[in-house]
């Protein structure tokens, strides 16, 4: 499953190259390339459908990589000092970010691929821009514990990343994550999560192949995401694709699609 983050860590490798990109990921390319996925294979020249999808995922990969950049950054800018990347893969952030002093990232995943994340990280002789403490644990068992036993401290405001994950949880692993968080979490902690929504997971999972990253797509976006995070005890703001890209001078050419509805990219912060 975790070579899913070894192919995002190829697109922002992609995106690092591009004169106009939106962000610099300078250890993406180690990371592909380690992982086998570079130079990128490109689908058969008779595959359109197979082009369109995944020149797709890779455009929302992108934006949304930007969207959680910005929100990190905001976060810091408002005394955060705390972030927490859930199922963290190949993320780079405290890497690639300036960070404010006393800024403590955790990045919790299961053994195996912090493990190679790690082994790529020596080779590079990579320096991280804060303190930063994996925390080796699976989503499914007690990752509030473990990450309490790293040193998190729930009494200070923390910034939760959950980037492309839901999507991969059931409902009810959705909601006992969510709880999970809000237990966690101070006043004025803030959270970044990706969303999928039906008519995406209806598309690109109905001839995904089997094993593949959309083949495992189970997660839909709640019809009101900013009601349901209320409920959790977060104030939300919903943002689609579209509307993120165009901000950042992307825009989408094609029609509005219907699975864009409602928006995938929220940010929240903690009453």
């Amino acid at each position: 499953m975790w070579a899913t983050a070894v192919g995002v860590a190829r697109v922002r490798a992609l995106e690092t190259e591009r004169a106009n990109a939106l962000f610099r990921d300078p250890l993406a390319q180690a990371f592909a390339t380690a992982g086998g996925l570079w130079p990128s294979t490109p689908p058969r020249p008779d595959d359109e459908a197979a082009r369109r999808r995944r020149q797709a995922v890779s455009f929302s990969i992108v934006i949304r990589t930007k969207f959680l950049d910005d929100l990190l950054l905001q976060a810091a800018a408002s005394g955060v000092r705390q972030v927490v990347l859930l199922g963290a893969g190949m993320d780079s952030r405290a890497f690639r970010m300036d960070w404010p002093e006393g800024t403590r990232l955790f990045e919790i995943d299961t053994a195996a691929p912090l493990d190679f994340k790690a082994s790529v990280l020596r080779e590079q002789r990579a320096v991280a821009r804060c303190e930063r403490i994996t925390v080796a644990v699976d989503l499914r068992d007690d990752w509030p514990g473990a990450l309490a036993a790293a040193g998190h401290d729930p009494a200070a405001p923390t910034v939760w990343i959950a980037e492309g994950l839901l999507i991969y949880l059931p409902e009810d692993a959705v909601e006992l994550l969510l709880s999970r968080i809000g237990a966690q979490s101070a006043a004025g902690s803030r959270m970044g999560l990706t969303l999928g929504s039906r008519g995406v997971i209806e598309r690109f999972g109905a001839d995904a192949a089997p094993g593949s990253a959309a083949s495992l797509w189970v997660s839909e976006t709640p019809d009101d995401p900013v009601g349901w995070l209320s409920a959790h005890g977060w104030e939300a703001d919903s943002h689609t694709l579209r509307e993120r890209a165009a901000a950042y001078d992307r825009p989408i050419s094609t029609p509005l699609q219907r699975e864009e509805r409602p928006g995938g990219l929220i940010s929240a912060v903690r009453r």
